[in-house]
């Protein structure tokens, strides 16, 4: 009788990794229960940790010979830099990757911009990429992205993705400023986020509010404050909001939100991309392209501010 054949790569990961999620659901079930107090400790520190593969990830990523490698100081920890072109002479732009990410993600972006006549400016936040660091939250993306783009000054565009577009705009109301700003799917929410967190590991939903309270005890930013809708209105900048409608991480109805309530900014909404093939799909960058050369890209939104989410 023959042999049945080993399951492929690709199978056997996906297998691990269903084992490792149903693990962990079942001790926070089960913790949730019989410890409250460490089991949200946990939760909280296990929400902050990125994902180990954006180490291994950025190790793995190809290096243009173009491209200049350094590391900058910011609060005690190594942050890697990545450049292309002279930032102090030319128009930079200043890329924010997103929740364990790594800057090398966007290196599809960089002929294009620095055919416009952009330095690019890309790096990894705390506990990502080869920057040092275990824990990282998005105050800590926010802090970051600040610190390095005062180090550099102004940027004529800032692009962010997922968590780091979040950062990008919260980043705004602080001492640096980029004129012109591209979310590739922004998470819109902390609140929304925690809450898909809790649900995802089976956190206890009695423990929500010593959840949330715990974050904001450990980054002393209240989750409500981090909503980035909250911050838009007051953006005078111009801006592109890239969302699709497949996106399962982090929902469309938060891009759309991003758009209603920021007045100078569009929305293109696109479909089969879903939240990471958006980061460098070919017709993102060719319509983040047209953006930059003053062309009308993606729908203007306009609804009640008071809605929650969608249209």
């Amino acid at each position: 009788m023959p042999r049945p054949s080993a399951a492929p790569p690709v199978s056997r990961t996906i297998a691990a990794n269903r084992f490792k999620l149903g693990t962990v659901r079942a001790g926070f079930a089960l913790g949730s229960r019989l410890l409250p107090e460490r089991t949200v400790r946990r939760a909280g520190q296990l929400f902050a940790t990125p994902f180990a593969s954006s180490r291994q990830r950025a190790l793995s990523a190809p290096h243009d010979q173009a491209m200049r490698q350094g590391e900058i100081i910011i609060r005690n920890e190594r942050i890697a830099t990545y450049t292309w072109g002279d930032p102090a002479r030319q128009p930079y732009v200043l890329v924010v990757h997103g929740w364990s990410s790594f800057g090398l993600r966007y290196q599809l972006w960089v002929s294009h911009l620095r055919a416009l006549g952009y330095a690019v400016i890309a790096f990894d936040q705390p506990g990502h990429g080869l920057s040092s660091g275990r824990y990282c939250t998005l105050p800590d993306f926010v802090d970051t992205t600040n610190e390095l783009g005062r180090c550099y000054g102004p940027a004529a565009l800032g692009i962010g993705h997922s968590l780091g577009a979040a950062a990008l705009v919260l980043a705004q109301d602080q001492a640096w400023q980029a004129r012109q700003l591209i979310l590739l799917a922004p998470a819109a929410d902390m609140v929304a986020a925690g809450d898909r967190f809790i649900r995802l590991v089976h956190l206890g939903p009695h423990l929500r509010a010593p959840f949330f309270a715990w974050h904001e005890h450990y980054t002393g930013a209240h989750p409500q404050d981090l909503q980035v809708h909250r911050h838009l209105p007051a953006l005078g900048q111009r801006g592109l909001i890239v969302h699709d409608l497949d996106d399962r991480d982090v929902p469309w109805e938060e891009g759309e939100r991003c758009a209603r309530h920021w007045p100078t900014a569009r929305l293109l909404t696109t479909q089969g991309l879903g939240h990471h093939r958006v980061v460098d799909a070919p017709e993102v960058i060719e319509a983040a392209l047209a953006f930059l050369r003053g062309e009308d890209v993606g729908e203007r939104v306009i609804g009640s501010p008071n809605l929650p989410l969608g249209m």
